[in-house]
């Protein structure tokens, strides 16, 4: 569609048959395929073909395999954090909520697991607050500067475009930003290789790393406090 807005020999036709036909491909045959040529995308393009033969010829014109796969990790990604921002701001209510409860409720303070002040289970549960704040606003940061790989071609150089728009830059710029825009981004990443930096998936990884931690350690507390009958679970 964005490579039709920018003059490439593309009919409404041959869009419109990839539209009508997205859900009728044979995963299947596909899968069988992927076996034989060993190749995640490759495998399910005839497929695509044969459900819409009109659109063959453009099909994955003047792209990479990467182009796709990455550019639909972003957006995976992209979904992933915001549900996990979504159920953070939601565990970030309830302790609050809880907290506020119990906010004069005293009870025993520990170091090192000796007894040591009082505080309240109010103060307490707040500390398993913040952790959840610091996280959220981790995955917060990561979803603001999340970028598209883009569509860079099989080396990050754009050769096949710039082919394709006969060594026209402005329009293969243009149309790095027209699927972006399509996409839901308004930024690429500037420079790429085959995939995008994976520098990237290790900070979500980190921060995803970082709010199991914080889980862990509120799980790890409640549990110490049960066995000191400070917080305990009812039994009939």
């Amino acid at each position: 569609d964005a490579e039709q807005s920018l003059g490439l020999p593309i009919i409404d036709a041959q869009i419109a048959a990839m539209r009508a036909h997205l859900d009728d491909i044979d995963f299947a045959e596909a899968a069988k395929q992927e076996a034989r040529v060993r190749h995640a995308l490759l495998a399910p393009l005839p497929q695509f073909e044969l459900a819409a033969p009109a659109a063959k010829p453009i099909l994955h014109l003047g792209a990479t395999s990467m182009d796709i796969v990455d550019n639909t990790d972003v957006l995976l990604t992209r979904d992933a954090l915001t549900l996990l921002a979504q159920k953070i701001a939601n565990l970030i209510d309830a302790l609050g909520t809880f907290a506020t409860e119990y906010r004069d409720l005293p009870c025993l303070a520990y170091t090192h697991l000796q007894p040591a002040q009082p505080t309240t289970v109010g103060k307490r549960a707040v500390l398993w607050t913040y952790d959840f704040v610091l996280c959220l606003a981790d995955i917060e940061l990561r979803l603001q500067t999340l970028m598209l790989r883009g569509i860079k071609g099989t080396t990050g150089t754009q050769a096949s475009f710039l082919e394709l728009f006969e060594g026209d830059h402005e329009k293969v710029r243009k149309l790095e930003f027209a699927v972006a825009e399509r996409l839901g981004f308004s930024r690429v990443h500037p420079v790429s290789g085959q995939t995008y930096s994976r520098v990237v998936d290790a900070q979500i990884v980190a921060s995803l790393a970082t709010l199991a931690a914080a889980a862990h350690k509120m799980a790890l507390d409640i549990r110490m406090l049960a066995a000191f009958k400070e917080i305990d679970e009812p039994f009939e």
